[in-house]
């Protein structure tokens, strides 16, 4: 395998993040369904949890899908780059629509918590980290 396949196929550290939180946000989204099956798709229902943080199935869809992306846009610095800003733009919304949410059940469809806000500004916080991580030069010159 000649060094410029090889620098190719090494993941830069932005790369595992988004790899690492993509699959994180998969396995949360899966075990989520144990704790809400199927039923009350959108439901306001804070006995729900999963390790403190409110679920409801229509958020565990949420989680799967941020799963695969993380997991599929991880491929590429590009793509995981590209992830990094779709997690702080989506948790940054999320967590401007949970600080409305969780006093306002009316409007809580994904059943959100206080924890689940904390869990949202870290994530948009580790977006950032993805999408800003350092450019780092190989030695045939490709930038990762």
């Amino acid at each position: 395998m000649t060094q410029s396949m090889s620098a190719q196929r090494t993941r830069a550290v932005h790369q595992w993040l988004a790899l690492t939180i993509g699959a994180v946000y998969l396995l949360v989204g899966v075990l989520g369904f144990f704790v809400t099956g199927f039923d009350g798709f959108a439901e306001h229902d804070h006995d729900q949890t999963l390790l403190g943080f409110a679920v409801n199935p229509l958020h565990n869809i949420v989680h799967l899908l941020i799963g695969v992306a993380g997991i599929a846009l991880s491929s590429t610095p590009g793509r995981a780059r590209t992830f990094g800003w779709l997690l702080v733009a989506g948790y940054g919304a999320a967590f401007a629509y949970g600080l409305v949410a969780v006093s306002n059940p009316d409007v809580n469809f994904l059943n959100i918590n206080a924890a689940d806000n904390v869990l949202h500004v870290l994530s948009a916080g580790a977006g950032l980290a993805v999408a800003l991580w350092p450019h780092r030069q190989a030695a045939d010159g490709l930038q990762y």
